[in-house]
């Protein structure tokens, strides 16, 4: 199981200089990939916790962390399509796939939060179906050739969008209902597990979507499988081995146990920790939290 890290996106520690220091230090120890989320607003209705006040944008992040770095992949989990004419990110990811020279990983999903699809001016009925119809468009623009669509939600005029992005980034989606997963086996490059994920779960989320991939034609073992892996270094409270908490050691064994549900991929998330991601936390303090688990859990 290939090991990454969640480079700081959330609160206070999330500065310009922390993201390069994180993705440097990975780079440096052998990590297999960065990665960011995405947050679009913190709705003050919601309750919602600290670590989603304050989010750094994912493209820009990964855009800027791609000319201090030269080997490491750069992931996102995940963008909601829904927020974007397919277009737009198509245009969007095929220049970060260029300038990241091809190390783009693009993790895409539906999105849940009525208000950011307010905010986006996009209703949130049948998202399914509108996320079918993205891939396809967004698969059209990457291809050589002129691009035209109509459907049920996009229409594009007979057009070119150049250049090109070489290889096109694998398409990588998220979500845990069982359509979602089947989606993801259905057309997609791989899944990626939420940042709220069981590990007692994950066999049975991968056995859907590998159904899905066999049902489909397609060869299940070419699949990718991302565990998001929020980290709480000390903090047991909430479910230890279920969400990597506690010790090193035990959240050592904690990487054991997902890499046995066959996950073929883990990053290491301490945004999601408010202790870390908070924008009142202390970046100083946060950063040394990192450092550690940097050191304690390179790949090997």
């Amino acid at each position: 199981m290939r090991i990454g890290f969640g480079v700081p996106v959330s609160g206070a520690w999330a500065t310009p200089g922390n993201m390069v220091a994180v993705a440097r230090r990975a780079e440096e120890l052998g990590y297999a990939s960065l990665w960011t989320f995405q947050r679009l607003l913190h709705p003050v209705a919601l309750s919602m916790g600290p670590v989603y006040r304050s989010v750094q944008d994912p493209v820009v992040t990964l855009a800027f962390l791609a000319g201090v770095t030269s080997r490491i992949r750069l992931g996102v989990a995940v963008l909601n399509m829904p927020f974007y004419s397919p277009a737009l990110l198509a245009k969007q990811l095929a220049t970060l796939q260029d300038v990241s020279r091809g190390r783009l990983d693009a993790g895409l999903g539906l999105g849940w939060m009525e208000e950011e699809f307010a905010a986006s001016g996009v209703p949130m009925a049948a998202r399914g179906r509108r996320a079918v119809e993205y891939l396809h468009v967004l698969r059209q623009l990457w291809a050589e050739g002129i691009t035209s669509h109509k459907g049920e939600f996009y229409e594009i005029p007979p057009s070119y969008q150049d250049p090109k992005p070489v290889p096109p980034p694998p398409v990588l989606l998220g979500g845990t209902a069982p359509a979602a997963l089947r989606r993801a086996g259905e057309l997609a490059d791989g899944w990626i597990s939420s940042s709220r994920a069981d590990l007692n779960t994950l066999p049975e989320q991968i056995y859907i979507v590998k159904e899905a991939a066999r049902e489909a034609g397609r060869d299940p073992d070419e699949l990718r499988f991302i565990c998001r892996g929020v980290t709480k270094i000390g903090d047991t409270g909430d479910g230890g081995r279920a969400r990597l908490a506690g010790s090193l050691d035990e959240i050592r064994d904690d990487i054991e146990a997902i890499a046995a549900t066959g996950m073929t991929e883990l990053f290491l998330d301490l945004n999601f920790d408010p202790a870390v991601g908070s924008p009142d936390g202390d970046p100083d303090a946060a950063m040394r939290r990192a450092e550690e688990a940097l050191e304690a859990f390179a790949p090997r």
